[in-house]
């Protein structure tokens, strides 16, 4: 077997096996998975929403499924870094954000005060505008709390740009 056969075929394994994984798990995975991707942990959405979209194309899932699924997981997720920071406030998130796990995992207070600049810049539509790109969109809830952004706005502008 050549090379490039022999990558061939640990790639269709590797994805073989995560197609497996995600039609095991179903909606309920997508939404746990996104809820981690939109908290503080670094988990990319591109390793949760293709594959479930690949399965609603094969007929596994339902495409409308996997869309309320993924935009739900992110909602969930992105709550949890508002509530963290409407009620333990900036310097508890800034303190955390020094530690050790937040270096390790990719937060750092730079990020922190780069979300938090950019929401108090450009006001609640950086709500919407920062789920679209990834770090910002993990982040982004966390001056949404800081600032104390009505609860029904928050949720109404992260699960658009969620959703999209």
């Amino acid at each position: 077997m050549l090379l490039y056969e022999k990558i061939l075929f640990m790639f269709t394994s590797l994805v073989n096996t995560i197609l497996n994984i995600f039609g095991q798990i179903g909606y309920g995975g997508v939404v746990f998975l996104m809820a981690i991707e939109s908290s503080a942990l670094p988990f990319p959405s591109e390793i949760v929403i293709p594959p479930a979209a690949y399965l609603a194309a094969t007929g596994h899932f339902n495409i409308f499924l996997v869309i309320l699924a993924g935009t739900l997981g992110s909602l969930i997720g992105a709550l949890v870094n508002y509530f963290l920071a409407y009620y333990l406030g900036r310097p508890v998130i800034y303190r955390l954000a020094s530690g050790r796990f937040a270096r390790f995992i990719g937060i750092s207070p730079e990020k922190i005060k780069r979300a938090e600049d950019l929401f108090l810049a450009k006001g609640r539509s950086t709500t919407f505008f920062g789920r679209l790109f990834p770090v910002i969109r993990q982040l982004i809830s966390l001056p949404a709390g800081f600032a104390k952004m009505p609860l029904g706005s928050f949720i109404f502008y992260t699960t658009i740009g969620s959703g999209i």
